[in-house]
C-alpha cells in the first residue's frame, strides 16, 4: 500500500487540503495520506526545509512526499520530482530540498514536464497529485520529466565559517510551537569546527557558554520542587533534530512567553558561535 505525505502552507480553513486529498483518493482509493503539516508560514521555504528534513526519515522507504509551499509555476520556479534516501519528493524547485540534499545526494531528479497536458492554476492539486500517483503505481520518473543534475540551493540554510575556523555565523531558521528559536547550526558542524574548544554563543544581547543535551539538564533535582525557580530560565541546547536551539525552560507562548518573545528573536536573526583560538606552541632556539 502506498503512503503519501502532505506538507503545505495552505492552512486548514480553506478547501485546498480537502481537494488535494480527494484528488489522491480518486486516483488511488487504497492509498494512505499523512499530513505532516499545513501550517508552514506562508511561502517560508526555509521553515519548510527544516520540517521536511526532520519528518520524512520517520516514514517507511518508498514514501512519496508532496510539498506545496511557494509552488506556483514560473520561469524561476520549476517543478521537480526526485528520489532521495529511498523516498520520493514532488515539489517546486525553490531550494526547499537543499537542506536534505546537503547531506544525502539525490539518486535521480527530473524537471516535471506534463504541464502542457494539464491546464491548472493550482499545481499541487492538478500536477503534483498526478505525479505522486504515477510514482505510487510504480511509474518511472523519466515518464513525467527530463532528468536534471542540479537543483536550486538556498544559501541562507547553510551557516558560514570564517577562514581561521574560530567563528560560525548562523541564523534563525525556525521558531517552534513553544517559541524556541532554532538555528541552522548543526551539532555535527559544531563538533567539527569546535574540536572541544571553549566557546561563546551570541544571540541578540544574550550569550551562552554551555550547550545542554536535555531541557531539564540544568535543574538541581536535589532541591525540593517547591523551592526550584527554573521556569523561564534561558538555555542553549542541541535539539532532537541535532540543531542548536535557544530555548526557555517550560516556556508557554500564551502565558510566560518563549525564547522568541522573551529574548526578542525572530526568523533570520543572527546566532553565532566564537571558539577560543588555539595558540601555536612557542619554540625556544638552542644556541
Amino acid at each position: 500500500m502506498s503512503l503519501i505525505t502532505l506538507t503545505t502552507d495552505f492552512g486548514t480553513k480553506d478547501h485546498f487540503v480537502g481537494a488535494v486529498k480527494g484528488a489522491i483518493y480518486t486516483e488511488l482509493p487504497d492509498v494512505k495520506i499523512i499530513d505532516i503539516t499545513h501550517h508552514i508560514t506562508p511561502f517560508n521555504i526555509t521553515e519548510t526545509a527544516y520540517i521536511l528534513k526532520n519528518a520524512y526519515k520517520s516514514f517507511p522507504k518508498g514514501s512519496i512526499h508532496i510539498v506545496g509551499v511557494d509552488s506556483e509555476l514560473s520561469i524561476e520556479n520549476k517543478h521537480i520530482a526526485l528520489e532521495l534516501d529511498g523516498h520520493f519528493f514532488v515539489c517546486p524547485n525553490n531550494g526547499l530540498i537543499s537542506m536534505i540534499a546537503s547531506e544525502i545526494n539525490p539518486t535521480k531528479i527530473v524537471e516535471i514536464n506534463i504541464h502542457d497536458r494539464i491546464e491548472s492554476s493550482f499545481p499541487v492539486l492538478d500536477v503534483f497529485v498526478q505525479v505522486a500517483c504515477h510514482i505510487a503505481r510504480g511509474g518511472n520518473l523519466g515518464v513525467i520529466g527530463k532528468e536534471i543534475k542540479e537543483y536550486k540551493k538556498l544559501v541562507e540554510i547553510q551557516p558560514k565559517v570564517n577562514q581561521t575556523q574560530t567563528i560560525i555565523n548562523g541564523g534563525v531558521i525556525y521558531i517552534d510551537n513553544y517559541g524556541n528559536v532554532i538555528s541552522n547550526i548543526s551539532k555535527k558542524m559544531f563538533n567539527e569546527i569546535g574540536k572541544g574548544r571553549p566557546f561563546k554563543i551570541s544571540a541578540r544581547r544574550y550569550s551562552f557558554s554551555k550547550i545542554y543535551s536535555r531541557y531539564n539538564e540544568f535543574v538541581d533535582f536535589s532541591v525540593p520542587e517547591e523551592r526550584r525557580r527554573n521556569d523561564g530560565e534561558r538555555l542553549a541546547i542541541f535539539n532532537s533534530a541535532g540543531f542548536l536551539e535557544i530555548a526557555v525552560y517550560r516556556s508557554n507562548l500564551t502565558t510566560v512567553g518563549g525564547a522568541s518573545s522573551l529574548l526578542g528573536m525572530d526568523y533570520r536573526d543572527t546566532i553565532s558561535i566564537e571558539f577560543e583560538t588555539i595558540k601555536s606552541p612557542e619554540f625556544t632556539t638552542l644556541n
